[in-house]
């Protein structure tokens, strides 16, 4: 036989070894009792579907590394919440009583978080939020600890949030733009009549600002003309939007109508890729504060990475680049199963609880650190408030920011369909911009 192929059949013996090793080492994982992971959020919405790819993702990864706990594989199952409380509680008991989960990843939104809250203290069940933010739930776990302990929130609770909120007013609307008065233009839900009177009581006051008028629409408006203009005559310097239903309907209309006065605030459609095409082009000048990482950041290597495999694995379906509870999601698997090695397991709750108390992933990007995943231990307080936060993320509220995980930044649509961060200063990519009309 020639020497060629001679060469050519050791190449194909040694891939058939390989192979042959491979699919041992995959049917030796398959043999083992798997890990039962369980999700619970909405199917139908990109809020629910960021978590559930950035948890899919992560388990992917650790299942093709050659599993958890000894080499066993985790087993994802899935229940819909559909943003239904109701729907919620049966999702969480499905996942306990059908799956025998050992550990649920959440992308509820906050009322059916807490919906499903008792159940949790029920059944034991280590749990973590990826997007709820109520700072209801980390009292209930400052308050009742034994009976809420395996609950954990991967983002910055409410109290964290209006921290930003008041900077955000003061240093950039009040000082930089030099703006007095304001326009509460507000959707008619319960979320946002709460950030409306967090606005009216902290932010105004700490910023200088003066709330002028409120104005509260029904969610299932599609002509603004007639809010926009009572807002008109007001004659405010800026409008402060809380939109998080259909909130790219008051934005395209504020673009056609050109309405002659700036606008920020919070605006939950702005957190998406798609915001551009569900605007029809028609969402430039808006600016919306949002949890990070988020569109228009700048990316530490290793959550790039993440991102890339999103891209290459979703490709354009919806959400085409995944909310920030997408990367709580992602990282938030990393910490519990870290935990679990340490603890040897979710059982016993209690040493599952401690280790989770001390998981610590540190990012960085340029030598320096970028972002954290961290949790506030029972009793730990806060540096500037002085309060105490038992496992919700650590988060970051006092300039320089060197802890690593602010709990907001604001990023801003510009009219030729880029966003960028304009705060705070340490993440910023871009600046603060009105549009051309209210000049």
């Amino acid at each position: 036989m020639k020497r060629g192929k001679w060469l050519i059949s050791l190449t194909v013996f040694a891939t058939l070894i390989l192979l042959l090793q491979v699919g041992m080492q995959q049917g030796a994982l398959a043999a083992k009792k798997p890990v039962v992971v369980g999700f619970i959020g909405s199917f139908a919405s990109d809020t629910g579907r960021s978590t559930l790819r950035g948890a899919e993702i992560a388990i992917e990864e650790m299942n093709a590394a050659g599993g958890v706990l000894g080499g066993r594989p985790i087993k994802f199952v899935k229940a819909d919440s559909a943003e239904d409380v109701t729907e919620g509680i049966k999702a969480y008991e499905y996942l306990n009583e059908k799956e025998k989960v050992d550990f649920i990843i959440s992308g509820s939104i906050d009322d059916v978080s807490l919906g499903w809250f008792p159940r949790m203290a029920e059944y034991r069940t280590p749990t973590l939020d990826t997007w709820t933010s109520s700072i209801l739930a980390i009292e209930m776990v400052r308050d009742e600890y034994e009976k809420y302990k395996m609950y954990f929130m991967n983002i910055g609770c409410d109290y964290a949030l209006g921290e930003v909120f008041m900077q955000f007013g003061k240093d950039i609307l009040a000082k930089e733009m030099g703006w007095k008065t304001a326009v509460i233009m507000q959707e008619d839900t319960a979320y946002a009549a709460g950030v409306y009177e967090w606005i009216k009581d902290q932010i105004a006051p700490a910023a200088g600002i003066k709330i002028v008028d409120h104005v509260v629409y029904d969610v299932n408006s599609v002509d603004f003309s007639p809010v926009y203009n009572k807002i008109i005559k007001t004659n405010p310097d800026f409008i402060y939007l809380i939109s998080s239903v259909k909130s790219q309907v008051p934005s395209s209309q504020y673009v056609k109508l050109q309405v002659p006065i700036p606008i920020t605030g919070i605006n939950v459609s702005a957190f998406g890729m798609e915001y551009w095409d569900d605007t029809g082009g028609m969402g430039g000048g808006m600016s919306t504060l949002v949890p990070p990482p988020s569109l228009g950041m700048e990316l530490d290597p290793r959550t790039q990475k993440f991102l890339d495999k999103y891209k290459a694995k979703y490709g354009n379906s919806r959400p085409r680049y995944p909310h920030f509870n997408g990367f709580n999601a992602y990282y938030g698997m990393y910490n519990a199963m870290n935990a679990a090695e340490r603890a040897g397991g979710f059982k016993p709750l209690d040493k599952w609880v401690k280790e989770m108390e001390n998981a610590d992933i540190k990012l960085y990007k340029d030598g320096k650190l970028w972002f954290r995943y961290a949790y506030w231990k029972p009793g730990e307080k806060e540096p500037k408030t002085g309060l105490t936060f038992p496992h919700n993320n650590r988060f970051d509220i006092s300039p320089p920011l060197d802890e690593g995980h602010p709990p907001m930044v604001v990023i801003q649509w510009y009219k030729d369909g880029s966003v960028k961060t304009i705060y705070p200063k340490k993440y910023a990519t871009g600046s603060f911009k009105v549009p051309d009309w209210t000049k």
